[in-house]
């Protein structure tokens, strides 16, 4: 069974996972189109980070960023590639939208791309309720980036 711990993201596990995390959103990104938060990004007050491990392997990273709004932000969800299709992004997911849910978000959003490298995390966030939607918070849309939004 997993754990799922709030990660200040000092371990050097944590850190290569985001390191991961980052290298993949770039390469399967546009350039200018990926809004990934890096270390500096994910250690905002406004920022809650998680890592779900496995024993003490880190094997997924999400965060929760708290918008203005009184909304949610869904950041850097990752899980490692050693362990996809073990249900680590979904346990994941239901710990951040109950988290939202505990928080009193109105609403949880999330930023992502198209195509085939994102079309498992488009899969597993409709699953849980996320519906397409328009940009939100500072986002501009285009052709490439997904808005998806559920009312926790």
């Amino acid at each position: 069974m997993f754990e799922i711990r709030r990660d200040d993201l000092s371990g050097e596990a944590t850190r290569a996972l985001l390191a991961l995390h980052l290298a993949g959103m770039h390469e399967n990104s546009p350039p200018g189109s990926v809004f990934a938060l890096d270390l500096s990004g994910l250690l905002l007050p406004e920022v809650t980070v998680w890592t779900v491990r496995d024993g003490e392997e880190v094997v997924g990273i999400g965060a929760l960023k708290l918008l203005r709004d009184g909304t949610g932000e869904l950041k850097s969800m990752r899980t490692h590639p050693g362990h996809l299709r073990r249900g680590v992004a979904a346990a994941l997911l239901d710990h951040l939208v109950a988290e939202a849910r505990a928080r009193g978000l109105t609403r949880l959003s999330l930023e992502t791309g198209n195509g085939p490298a994102f079309e498992p995390a488009l899969s597993l966030y409709r699953s849980r309720g996320f519906v397409d939607g328009e940009p939100f918070s500072e986002y501009a849309g285009g052709s490439f980036n997904r808005f998806l939004h559920l009312s926790p």
